[in-house]
This record gives C-alpha cells, sequence and structure tokens, in this order.
C-alpha cells in the first residue's frame, strides 16, 4: 500500500486538518494534515485528557497511563483520514467537502488497548480503489511518531461511500 509521505505535498502543508473534514468541533479527533497525494494522506494528532473520548486507562501503580483512548476509538481516526483525503481532492478541484459514510471494516486490529494521551501518533491512510458509484476501499495503519520505523500501533480497511453531490441533496 502507497501512503503519502512529506515528500508528495501538493499545498502548503501542514495545515489544520478540520479545513478538510466535516464535523462539528470536538468531533474532528484529528489535529494535523502533513501529507497528502492523489494515493492517500498522513495526519497527525495528539490526544489530551479532556478529548471526547478519553477515559481511564488503569492505574498508574500498575504502570499504566491513568487517561487514553480506547484502541477501537482508531478505526474512528482512520475514517476521519479517509474523509480528510476525500475533501483534500475537493479542494484540489476548487470544491466543498462532501459527506461521506464508513460502512463498513473487513479489517481493524489494534495491538494496544488505549492509545496514550499527550503521545503523538500518525495516521496514513491509502486509497485501494474508489467505484464510479462513490464506493471506496481504503488501507490504514496508527503509528507512534516517537517510535520511527516501528510496526503499527493499529491497522484497518474501511469501506466508505460517499453519494455523488447531486444525490447528497436529493429529499
Amino acid at each position: 500500500m502507497t501512503y503519502a509521505s512529506p515528500p508528495d505535498i501538493a499545498l502548503a502543508l501542514p495545515r489544520p486538518i478540520a479545513e478538510y473534514v466535516p464535523h462539528a468541533a470536538g468531533m474532528c479527533l484529528l489535529d494535523t494534515l502533513i501529507a497528502a497525494d492523489e494515493h492517500g494522506l498522513t495526519a497527525r494528532l495528539a490526544p489530551r485528557a479532556d478529548d471526547l473520548f478519553a477515559e481511564a486507562a488503569g492505574a498508574p501503580a500498575a504502570g499504566m497511563p491513568a487517561q487514553g483512548i480506547p484502541g477501537w476509538v482508531g478505526i474512528e481516526w482512520l475514517a476521519q483520514a479517509v474523509a480528510a483525503w476525500a475533501g483534500w481532492q475537493a479542494a484540489q478541484r476548487g470544491e466543498s467537502s462532501a459527506m461521506g459514510v464508513l460502512v463498513g471494516s473487513r479489517h481493524y486490529t489494534s495491538c494496544r488497548p488505549h492509545f496514550s494521551i499527550g503521545v503523538t501518533f500518525e495516521v496514513r491512510i491509502g486509497c485501494d480503489f474508489v467505484a464510479a458509484n462513490g464506493l471506496g476501499q481504503f488501507s490504514g495503519e496508527i503509528l507512534a511518531v516517537d517510535t520511527p520505523g516501528a510496526a503499527p500501533l493499529a491497522e484497518g480497511r474501511l469501506t466508505i461511500y460517499q453519494p455523488p453531490q447531486d444525490a447528497a441533496h436529493d429529499p
């Protein structure tokens, strides 16, 4: 799978990812669009203790962080990276972002029960295909930025549907 990397930058990046993700404040879980091209996107985020999905991860005395983001939230990080990619693609064409729907996942695995607060994570997605009817398949991975070359902390394959812009407004 090919993921966007910094040399593939077509716009002045990095940029706030909220410019490309049509989510209300608090629901945009990613922070920064690092790289994007026609094949995929790389984003970053640093979860905080006051994030929407933050919860107690265990007792600090047991060596676990006091707060964390559940591992299952990673699938939403991947989905929002796909939304940002679609928004970035639309911006390249001079269009506004369109609504999309996560239809499902053929595979999602997280090797951690929680993502640690204060750690910077990189979310990479690549487009496997997008059909003419708006159905697309994407592969993605989540990595800790401070451990370059390490295995992904989570991986997944998502099926996304983005209806044609004119169909999105039909009653």
